[in-house]
């Protein structure tokens, strides 16, 4: 057994809650640019007086309503600068946000409604109110439902215009770090969500625990675009994080327009799942290639990722910084650029990025700091820092954080930032933390400096019929980084050799099939030899980081992509294994019909 501790670097008062630090930056800075906020198609800034007035009339609005301490209240939209708008007027009323994915089926709002007791929702437009119409009758005790797109948070800041500002203070007044702020509902891969109680002081911990940390992202000069849901607890980490720092923030749900809105904001940094860098990467690939650029661009990658493995191992040589340099005017730049030219820093999160990636990244001048968490983590655990990075990994223990391997391989935590439980789940609760350590169910070790690799998942790991285990992350992350890749599930409990699940990115198709003068038909391309030997380099250098025994011996190419509309990924966009076994069945079964390839 083998454990890491990394020292605290601040103490969250008891007293202390959510709403203090955008209150005092409003008295001490109020003209402080805090927000950029999208009206029609313009960006505007907002001031930290102005968000300040917004969020006490909305939570004047609560309590008129009849919001009392420590209700629960569901919000449900899309990335947007009224979600953080209502999440701190619903701390101000001393209440307790309930986070809902705005892609949410009608079952999932009744449960997460339902089961939090919720007595109020905020919703983002008809379409989610029509959802919410569908359960109604089973939410008896949902008494205010409030829609942003109909006039909503106009009306809620008009009930709230004669409580007076004494009775907010009330409200602020019986709030501390250990209160309730939050239950979100793990979107889960199997089975009912479970509702994890998040506290003031476990967002406030890892927030401020942020600009100590990584001061170069989180201070006044910074600014982010934030795209992803901001139900997820990755996301709402960042949004406490930019609060408590003063960092400005925007809000972005218009995923295909990122580039243009990158441009307009100029962020200089950005947190995102690895997926997304994975297809900025792939793109600008396939684009160069497309373009009659593909020998430079692929020297340029060979370049930038042997410039980054050279920083850790000392320093470049002469000729390898010349020809990045050479390189950073006709590629790198132009890579910048596209990110809106301030870019330095990213974080990401949620699965493992993969090495290659990472270094092609700090190679063109991005660094990626990948963390690891989960919400019963309030998204912190470990983490890269500029001071401390190791790429391959997800970095040590965050502040106050201790990570154990138990002997079994899986990683254990123990800190400020673990969760006060599950709601009204006692039983799932003492489960996860019956010895005092969370158990997180994923398989990870920690080297001699205290850097932290996951290397799978202890449901998810793969008993081949020879005895041999296998964790299916190493090569489901090497394979989807191939540019035509979109997602893939190894497959091989109990059989005889391992296999993979592959489905093909949409947008990549096209120009590929167009290249080779095939028609862009993904049905009539399942089974072409072309595109088989393509996704079969594919395998080949994922089969690179495992033994032969656990190497991909076979796959198939399937006709349809998991989306999370199918209802084959989670909305942080997690793989639903048992839901991909159950439809493509027959499809496994093949694999194994004629033995391995």
């Amino acid at each position: 057994m083998k454990e890491y501790s990394t020292p605290q670097v601040l103490d969250v008062p008891a007293e202390a809650s959510l709403v203090d630090a955008f209150q005092d930056r409003a008295r001490t800075s109020p003209d402080d640019v805090v927000f950029t906020r999208r009206l029609d198609s313009r960006w505007v800034p907002v001031t930290a007086k102005e968000f300040a007035t917004e969020v006490s009339a909305l939570a004047a609005g609560l309590v008129a309503s009849g919001v009392q301490a420590g209700d629960r209240v569901g919000l449900m939209s899309k990335t947007r600068y009224e979600w953080t708008l209502c999440d701190y007027a619903i701390w101000m009323a001393g209440a307790v946000t309930v986070p809902i994915y705005e892609t949410s089926s009608a079952e999932q709002v009744q449960w997460n409604l339902g089961d939090s007791g919720a007595v109020a929702v905020v919703l983002e437009s008809a379409a989610h109110s029509a959802t919410l119409e569908s359960v109604r009758s089973d939410l008896p005790g949902l008494d205010n439902v409030w829609v942003i797109d109909s006039g909503g948070l106009d009306a809620l800041a008009s009930a709230g215009r004669d409580v007076a500002r004494a009775d907010l203070d009330a409200r602020r007044a019986g709030v501390t770090a250990a209160s309730l702020a939050t239950i979100i509902y793990t979107s889960g891969t199997t089975g009912r969500p479970k509702g994890c109680e998040l506290t003031h002081g476990n967002l406030l911990g890892t927030g401020r625990s942020a600009g100590k940390v990584v001061p170069e992202l989180f201070n006044p000069d910074g600014a982010t675009l934030l795209f992803l849901p901001l139900a997820h607890v990755f996301a709402r980490l960042i949004q406490v994080a930019c609060v408590e720092t003063g960092a400005r923030m925007g809000h972005t749900a218009d995923i295909k327009n990122l580039l243009p809105d990158f441009a307009v904001f100029q962020p200089t940094f950005i947190l995102s799942v690895p997926r997304v860098f994975e297809k900025v990467y792939n793109s600008a690939k396939q684009k160069a290639h497309a373009d009659g650029k593909g020998a430079i661009f692929d020297r340029a990658e060979a370049i930038a990722i042997a410039y980054s493995e050279a920083l850790d191992k000392g320093s470049p040589s002469l000729p390898l910084t010349l020809q990045h340099k050479l390189f950073d005017k006709l590629v790198y730049s132009k890579l910048r650029a596209a990110l809106g030219g301030k870019v330095a820093w990213a974080v990401s999160g949620g699965a493992p990025l993969g090495a290659r990636l990472g270094h092609f990244f700090r190679g063109i001048g991005i660094t990626i700091l990948e963390g690891y968490g989960l919400t019963e983590t309030t998204a912190a655990g470990t983490v890269n820092t500029p001071a401390h990075l190791k790429i391959g990994t997800v970095g040590r223990p965050s502040p106050g954080v201790t990570v154990r391997i138990a002997d079994d391989g899986e990683i254990l935590m123990s800190g400020e930032h673990i969760y006060r439980g599950y709601w009204h789940n006692a039983d799932a609760t003492k489960e996860a933390m019956g010895d005092g350590w969370f158990h997180s169910g994923d398989i990870g070790e920690i080297d001699g400096e205290g850097f932290v690799r996951i290397t799978g998942r202890k449901k998810e790991l793969i008993v081949t019929a020879g005895g041999k285990n296998v964790a299916p992350a190493v090569l489901e992350d090497r394979l989807r980084a191939h540019p035509l890749v979109s997602q893939c599930m190894v497959v091989g409990d109990q059989q005889p050799f391992i296999a993979c699940l592959v489905t093909i990115d949409a947008e990549a198709i096209g120009p590929w099939a167009s290249a080779k003068g095939k028609a862009p038909d993904l049905a009539s391309l399942v089974d072409d030899p072309d595109l088989r030997a393509e996704i079969q380099s594919g395998v080949d250098e994922a089969n690179k980081a495992v033994s032969k025994a656990e190497a991909i011996r076979k796959f198939t190419i399937l006709p349809v992509d998991w989306t999370e509309e199918g209802g084959q990924l989670t909305p942080s966009l997690k793989l639903k294994r048992s839901v991909v076994m159950k439809e493509f069945a027959a499809e496994v079964e093949a694999l194994y019909a004629g033995g391995p390839a």
